[in-house]
């Protein structure tokens, strides 16, 4: 059973400053010598990275279709044991889920799943009585979800804040904050959403500290944190690896996961079930490092921005060539999106790794969405016809040439094969969550010790 105090920071829409507040206020209360728990709802890897410098603590996603409904409390409490207080940011719209799905993956779902109250941020620039009937209405909408308190963004003066309020004591929804316009809070973007942590350290560590200023100045934090400790009890059993995995194996094989700023996107459980399924995780950055750590058996390169770093990867001749001959040499490798090109022929013209026979390029048009996938061929990850749920997002197209067996077939509104087996190589554009699955993590670990 978890008690930890929490709130969910949600919007009417993306853009109105969820992560500006959600990450001020971890920083805000972090800084009281709090320990905060920092979580994101839905599968983004960026905005935990930001959660994390924060906090001191591994940012954690919380995502009901990835993971499934009932693995969202257990997993919040695996996460926040121990702490004074969690954040979690939410995605998108309060109300918006997994498209055709109702509610499924929304904000307010696993708002109502960990019984947390919601503090609404609403992006106040553009309107003042308005904003009661906006607040009334999403107050309203579904009775099972208690919004606690809103906190009003970009608010251009004293005399609009002023507007604002007396409109707002009509909702009987209090003010717990207001945040005048302040670009030096925003962060840099690109093509798939903000610059992550580990390619901006200095300006990244600038930012968090005036996102906290900024929230420490315009909130309440005394009402957010007793509004935070409102929240309704969890029972059940906590997340633990070693139970999802049926205990620690007796070798301790090392598995080479990567990193650095070319490789940013991981969930925090996945190297955790590694470990407790018997291997040694080291992590390594394809960027600098010209040979795989000592005594590597396997090889896991997640999600990240290869596009971005596309020269420098390919300047790395002597690792491109050690990554090759490990996988040549049958070693399981695990390689998700930005692993998916980095093993690829050519990325943008460069040379890559060459394990898979094709080649990568950037694209104009955007893949995105959850996926029902099912194993198409027996892997170093899954069996034939074992079914996972994942998440595309990516702005490259591979051409791919003969010879490598599909990894998943994926039912969108037009049903495909996708991704890449052959030998110990599963390479994918399917971003995907192992706790949902244990058994790929412990299947991995076995095929590195049989290998």
């Amino acid at each position: 059973m978890s008690r930890v105090p929490r709130l969910v920071v949600a919007a009417p829409s993306s853009g109105s400053g969820k992560t500006t507040v959600a990450t001020g206020l971890m920083a805000a209360f972090a800084a009281r010598g709090l320990a905060v728990s920092p979580h994101k709802v839905g599968p983004d890897y960026i905005d935990p990275g930001y959660h994390a410098l924060a906090t001191g603590r591994p940012g954690r996603n919380l995502d009901a279709y990835l993971c499934g409904a009932e693995l969202i409390a257990p997993l919040f409490a695996h996460g926040a044991r121990g702490c004074d207080l969690a954040v979690v940011e939410g995605v998108m719209g309060l109300f918006d889920g997994a498209a055709g799905e109702g509610e499924l993956a929304s904000t307010a779902h696993v708002a109502k799943l960990l019984r947390a109250p919601v503090v609404l941020v609403v992006d106040a620039s553009s309107q003042s009585r308005s904003v009661a009937a906006l607040v009334h209405g999403f107050a309203s909408w579904d009775p099972e979800v208690r919004i606690g308190g809103v906190i009003l963004n970009k608010v251009a003066s004293a005399r609009h804040e002023e507007l604002l309020r007396e409109a707002l004591d009509q909702s009987g929804v209090p003010v717990l904050g207001v945040l005048r316009r302040a670009p030096q809070v925003d962060t840099p973007s690109r093509h798939l959403g903000l610059v992550p942590v580990a390619e901006r350290r200095a300006g990244a560590v600038a930012a968090v500290d005036a996102m906290a200023s900024q929230v420490r100045d315009g909130c309440d934090l005394d009402a957010l944190f007793a509004l935070a400790r409102g929240a309704g009890s969890l029972s059940g059993d906590t997340w633990d690896a070693a139970e999802a995995v049926a205990g620690p194996r007796e070798h301790a094989p090392v598995v080479a996961v990567a990193g650095g700023p070319a490789f940013t996107f991981s969930y925090a459980e996945h190297a955790e079930l590694l470990t407790a399924a018997g291997a040694e995780v080291v992590t390594f950055d394809p960027l600098r490092d010209e040979h795989l750590p000592d005594r590597t058996r396997a090889l896991v390169i997640g999600g990240g921005f290869p596009e971005v770093y596309a020269p420098e990867l390919s300047a790395n001749e002597p690792l491109r060539k050690a990554v090759a001959a490990l996988a040549e040499g049958g070693a399981p490798v695990a390689a998700e999106c930005a692993g998916l090109l980095y093993l690829s022929r050519e990325l943008d013209g460069l040379p890559m790794c060459g394990v898979v026979d094709a080649v990568a390029r950037m694209d104009e048009r955007l893949t995105l969405g959850y996926r029902d996938a099912v194993a198409v061929s027996d892997s170093v990850l899954a069996q034939a016809g074992s079914r996972m749920r994942g998440h595309e997002f990516h702005r490259t197209v591979m051409d791919p040439g003969a010879g490598p067996a599909p990894a998943w077939g994926l039912r969108t509104p037009v049903r495909r094969v996708e991704g890449f087996v052959q030998q110990g190589v599963h390479a994918s554009y399917l971003h995907t969550h192992w706790a949902s699955a244990p058994g790929v993590a412990r299947r991995f670990v076995e095929r590195c010790v049989a290998s």
